[in-house]
């Protein structure tokens, strides 16, 4: 038996009906993840994180269906359970793939096609929302600033006085996002950067993170991904053409081409994600990759989404 803390023994013996015997992997970025060898040999993934606000059931509903049409995604084998102040869930091992460290418009269809696949399935889920949305989606947020609140960054040096030039961008984004929240929300991935796929050449392999599952208008899920999708160990914004080239391949694979409307707000969304890490290298003094992008192209993606 190797040192593995006595919760989660216990946790895999009454939930999976096995103790661990080994850790295959552990890491923590926003959840505890830990790949696991149990005592009859089957390999699992069992992830704890804090759930205040009650999203893991949906977020888990999402995947399950995802990973029930077929896509490649693994399949939870538990629901959520509470474990002290944490909830945990357990979901099939399926390490191997490749991160597509590709920018261009090729990488982006890629990209988009699988996006609008996986979109065909949760558009049709209709479990409860996933309040609030994950922050570096939540520009609907009914704090008082452009970014949503959020204690780790607002007590930071510099938080209440943000370049200009950055403002001024999120001010004119949010603007026209928020402008858009009529329009029809569906259940979605909201970080569909790099890091969390994993491809087997160009073929899917595997997609992680469903824990950043949120509801919002399906444009401007897309229109965030778009964004994102090339985004890797380093979060940036993607080069223009080539979001172009995402949006224009979602639509195709979609069978339906977007409203004027639908088309902004997409534009609109595909800075919020970098928004939000531009202010992030800003108050933690990383190199400014995202922020040099923001500003680089912020003009012609909120000229193209009319704000």
């Amino acid at each position: 038996m190797v040192d593995i803390e006595p919760w989660l023994s216990e946790w895999c013996r009454r939930e999976l009906g096995a103790r661990p015997v080994e850790q295959l992997l552990a890491a923590s970025v926003m959840s505890d993840v830990r790949a696991l060898r149990l005592e009859d040999g089957r390999e699992v993934v069992v992830k704890a994180r804090p759930d205040p606000t009650g999203r893991v059931d949906t977020c888990l509903a999402v995947q399950r269906a995802v990973a029930e049409a077929g896509l490649p995604c693994a399949r939870p084998l538990t629901e959520g359970r509470r474990a002290g102040e944490l909830t945990v869930h357990a979901e099939e091992w399926r390490p191997g793939g490749e991160i597509d460290r590709g920018t261009d418009a090729v990488a982006a269809e890629r990209s988009a096609r699988l996006y609008a696949a996986v979109t065909a399935v949760t558009s049709r889920l209709r479990d409860p929302a996933p309040m609030p949305a994950p922050e570096w989606v939540r520009w609907d947020h009914d704090g008082p600033g452009h970014w949503p609140p959020n204690p780790r960054h607002d007590q930071r040096p510099g938080a209440a006085s943000l370049r200009g030039d950055l403002v001024a961008v999120a001010a004119r984004t949010r603007r026209r996002l928020r402008a858009a929240a009529s329009l029809p929300h569906v259940l979605g991935h909201a970080d569909w950067e790099a890091q969390n796929l994993r491809w087997a050449g160009s073929t899917p392999f595997l997609v992680h993170d469903w824990d950043s599952t949120a509801w919002l208008p399906e444009a401007a899920l897309v229109g965030a991904a778009s964004g994102a999708f090339a985004s890797a160990e380093t979060p940036t914004l993607a080069p223009l053409e080539s979001s172009a080239a995402f949006l224009e391949a979602y639509q195709d694979a979609r069978g339906a081409a977007f409203t004027r409307e639908e088309a902004e707000a997409a534009w609109a969304a595909s800075l919020w994600p970098a928004l939000h890490n531009a202010r992030g290298e800003i108050l933690w003094g990383r190199p400014p990759q995202a922020l040099t992008a923001v500003l680089e192209q912020a003009d012609a993606r909120l000229e193209r989404a009319a704000a």
